[in-house]
């Protein structure tokens, strides 16, 4: 019988690993629920991002965001589909973020206070106009789109020489540089 030798960790000490991490966007009707990061945030102050986090050695990254949501939002959610799976180059040649983006749908608005920041249900005609994290206004309008059947997207975001988010969708559609 296989063990867990078998998976071969011990001969991977010099590829490239990766941190997993989920994002979620929580819908209710025409609205997304996105979390204004907290002034106080090591990442993203007072910038709109979805909720989420760190998947945990005991769980699979679905469970992973079903956690993320109740622990940051009081929700309980239904219909939770995985989006996308983006491989996220930080510039560490051995480390990087391998990110799971799910959408959820929420049965009401009522959410619970976050010691993350402040939550708001946002109207999708309106998400351009808030100070989103910078891969949002390429990645929320494709996810949102998504009809349940349509498979998960798949990229990878970079920076470049002059610290510009690249993102790189695996279909070629579209290749994004962020001015800082």
């Amino acid at each position: 019988m296989a063990g867990k030798q078998d998976q071969g960790i011990h001969q991977s000490s010099e590829r490239y690993h990766v941190i997993p991490r989920t994002l979620c966007f929580v819908t209710h009707g025409g609205d997304v629920l996105l979390l204004k990061g907290a002034p106080t945030k090591r990442i993203w102050p007072n910038r709109y991002n979805g909720v989420g986090g760190h998947v945990e050695r005991d769980e699979d990254v679905y469970s992973a965001a079903i956690r993320e949501i109740r622990e940051e939002t009081g929700l309980e959610v239904e219909g939770v589909q995985l989006r996308a799976i983006i491989n996220i180059d930080a510039g560490d040649p051995l480390t990087g973020i391998m990110l799971f983006v799910f959408t959820a749908r929420a049965p009401h608005r009522a959410v619970r206070p976050s010691s993350e920041g402040t939550l708001e249900w946002v109207p999708r005609a309106r998400l351009q106009e808030y100070d989103l994290v910078d891969d949002l206004k390429e990645l929320l309008p494709r996810i949102l789109a998504m009809e349940a059947s349509t498979a998960p997207l798949f990229g990878r975001y970079y920076y470049d020489a002059n610290d510009r988010l690249v993102i790189q969708w695996a279909d070629g559609a579209s290749i994004y540089h962020h001015q800082k």
